[in-house]
């Protein structure tokens, strides 16, 4: 197993309680506990190994599954982080879906439907590209996408965003207590980050697919969306399924605090292979026995 060091990275960014968080206490371009990027770039070349031995022992045992939630805003770097901190996994072992605007089919159904059904099979790392959160963020800096959820009045109140925390904590302490470990990464870039990289995307030509006209609209709601992140880390952080928010002005720090705090959970559960039995160790042995016996 890859060593690691005594004092997680990501401790300090690790949200187990919301009762006094506040987003402004996090510096989007931290770099805390890394002497340089060099430095940053070997820990996370050592803990996405770590974290494609410990997925290989998660799916040996097959009791356990491992939820990874990512949410920020655009050009934060999610897509980079997943690839970069998976790198190191057989791919039969992880599982990702991406949240788009949501389908009628989805439409027609409760809020969790279309994240509940992609839920990871035991053994397996699950990664949500943007998840049920959206549903106290995209859509309640926008509420006249509730129009389209076909919700009776009464759900409707002025209490929502309460219910729909609540809704989101019963889930996810169900799937605590059923063998899934979560954890919840808010990728905090600052809004001058963003810009240079909106530039960055329409400067390269290779790039422009990236980006959209809508993500500078988006801009023009970015302290709408900076409160919605803020309440719902303050009413969903929890021992069950921590949020960790992630400095993210600087890419290569932002994946090596994803696979810090992924490679933490993981080895929390202290997973070792399933030892061989008698009976077992007799059927391996007749199989040898076998294989030698043939021609060839």
């Amino acid at each position: 197993m890859v060593r690691t060091t005594s004092t997680s990275l990501a401790a300090p960014f690790t949200i187990v309680s919301g009762r006094r968080f506040r987003l402004e206490d996090f510096d989007p371009g931290s770099t805390d506990g890394v002497k340089n990027k060099a430095e940053g770039l070997s820990l996370l070349e050592q803990r996405a190994a770590e974290i494609g031995e410990l997925q290989e022992a998660l799916y040996a045992v097959d009791q356990w599954s491992a939820l990874l939630v990512f949410q920020a805003m655009d050009a934060a770097g999610k897509d980079g982080a997943i690839k970069h901190v998976m790198s190191g996994v057989n791919p039969a072992g992880v599982q990702i879906f991406s949240f788009k605007a949501p389908s009628s089919e989805e439409l027609d159904h409760d809020f969790m439907w279309r994240t509940t059904r992609c839920l990871p099979e035991r053994g397996r790392i699950g990664i949500f590209n943007r998840s049920y959160y959206e549903e106290v963020l995209v859509v309640r800096v926008h509420p006249e996408l509730l129009s389209g959820q076909r919700l009776p009045e009464a759900a409707l109140s002025k209490d929502i965003w309460k219910t729909r925390f609540e809704a989101i904590n019963a889930s996810e302490r169900h799937l605590a207590r059923n063998g899934y470990v979560i954890r919840k990464f808010f990728l905090h870039v600052s809004k001058a980050e963003q810009k240079r990289r909106f530039l960055a995307r329409l400067d390269a030509p290779a790039k422009n697919w990236k980006f959209s006209i809508r993500d500078v609209a988006e801009r023009g709601r970015w302290n709408d969306y900076m409160a919605a992140y803020a309440d719902m880390i303050r009413h969903t952080a929890t021992t069950d399924a921590p949020w960790v928010v992630v400095p993210a002005d600087h890419k290569w720090y932002a994946r090596l605090i994803v696979a810090t705090a992924t490679a933490d959970a993981l080895r929390a559960l202290k997973l070792k292979f399933p030892v061989t039995t008698p009976e077992r160790a007799r059927e391996l042995a007749e199989a040898r026995a076998r294989l030698l016996k043939e021609r060839g």
